[in-house]
């Protein structure tokens, strides 16, 4: 319990990168394992998500998902560089 709450907060970002990949892979490979076993269902699948998607407004869809993270990202710079001067004035003393 003697590390520092700048110390949890900026390794907060390293764990979450690191889960994100966990999770990444396994449905990499479940979805691997599913297509091996069912290979014409997976072919309908992907004929289906790939109609609906040709028919979704993509590019706004996608607009509006950029203008979220610029939004999200500058507090999270803030809070990060919050963190980084906290662990810094921690240190000097």
């Amino acid at each position: 319990m003697d590390r520092s709450s700048a110390e949890v907060a900026a390794e907060f970002p390293e764990r979450g990168v690191h889960w994100v990949k966990e999770q990444v892979e396994t449905a990499l490979s479940e979805t691997e394992d599913y297509v091996r076993e069912k290979p014409a269902q997976s072919l309908l699948c992907a004929f289906v998500a790939g109609y609906i998607l040709n028919r979704l407004p993509l590019v706004r869809i996608m607009g509006g998902l950029v203008r979220l993270l610029v939004a999200a990202l500058r507090p999270a710079i803030l809070i990060y560089g919050a963190a980084k001067l906290y662990q810094a004035a921690q240190e000097e003393k």
